[in-house]
């Protein structure tokens, strides 16, 4: 029965110093950026030009996106910047000979018609002076009479601004239309250039979401992975211990699984840990509660700290 207690007090004497130990240890994880790529269109993914894992640099194809309603847009497009030309061309160039040709015949064959309608209603009137005609007859004369001035008139400012020239507004009004058409032309362009999905930065591929022949809508990420030399090291650290470190100061940071995996940094910032809600003790007699801050540290040798797995765990000794 002794030999028993001794034993039990064995264990618990290497727990407590194994619990020692590691309160002695700033615990870490290695993290990298993360990088998103989605479609700007939607569309099916017609080809995929990376796999899982595969390294690419910035500016590579990772898939095409297929949709084709971009060709009929297109068709529309061009349609409209021709139609929309001509009105150009024709609101500087003015009416053509045979616009004005007949333009000048309307006017004459108004004139006409107001000429004899004028003294028509002269003899009218002079008759309806003397009384010998009905008021009603002289009413449908003069009618006539006024509807034929209000026609000459008519032809001849439709004349006037045929010679004249169309007027500033309605050329500007035709310059904006073509304008228009040019601008859904443009962005008939960009949509096509949308198509391909391009790597916006040198990075490796850690999944891909979607396979050929699927449909991916806009804003959904189809590509995910790490910036290539992002890696950085990320501890959690007490209020206590956060008190001996500063920004710019130089880290000794190893693997607890591995004694060969030295590796240097420097901290780049300090920061408070985010967190949903604030505890604070009201009884002064309790023990004071500490906030926790995030260490962001660099590795000075990139290429050694590019070969660590993503979260991996990693320490500091205090």
């Amino acid at each position: 029965m002794k030999n028993q207690y001794i034993f039990i007090a064995l264990i618990a004497l290497l727990f407590s110093c194994e619990e020692a130990q590691q309160t002695e240890l700033l615990k870490g994880k290695v993290k990298r950026e993360v990088v998103y790529v989605s479609s700007k269109i939607p569309g099916r993914i017609n080809q995929l030009y990376v796999e899982e894992g595969e390294k690419v640099q910035k500016g590579d194809t990772l898939a095409t996106i297929d949709m084709p309603e971009l060709g009929a847009k297109e068709m529309q497009a061009k349609g409209a910047i021709k139609a929309a030309k001509a009105q150009y061309e024709m609101a500087f160039n003015g009416a053509t000979s045979d616009q004005l040709d007949q333009v000048t015949a309307a006017y004459n064959a108004a004139k006409e018609q107001y000429t004899f309608a004028e003294k028509s209603y002269q003899r009218i009137k002079a008759m309806h002076d003397e009384e010998l005609i009905s008021d009603q007859r002289y009413d449908e004369v003069f009618t006539k009479y006024q509807m034929a001035k209000a026609k000459y008139e008519g032809t001849e400012a439709k004349k006037r601004e045929v010679e004249k020239g169309v007027r500033n507004e309605k050329q500007r009004m035709a310059l904006g239309q073509l304008e228009r058409a040019k601008g859904a032309m443009k962005e008939v362009e960009i949509a096509m250039g949308e198509q391909f999905l391009i790597a916006p930065k040198d990075m490796s591929i850690t999944s891909i979401a979607l396979q050929e022949g699927e449909l991916a809508l806009p804003g959904y990420n189809i590509f995910s992975g790490y910036e290539t030399n992002s890696t950085y090291f990320r501890f959690v650290l007490s209020e206590e211990d956060v008190l001996n470190y500063k920004v710019n100061q130089k880290v000794q940071v190893t693997s607890p699984f591995d004694e060969s995996i030295q590796l240097e940094g420097k901290i780049l910032s300090i920061k408070e840990e985010l967190s949903y809600a604030n505890r604070k003790s009201m009884n002064p007699n309790y023990k004071i509660d500490q906030s926790l801050y995030v260490l962001k540290v660099k590795p000075l040798n990139a290429s050694k700290a590019e070969g660590l797995l993503t979260n991996t765990t990693l320490v500091i000794k205090k």
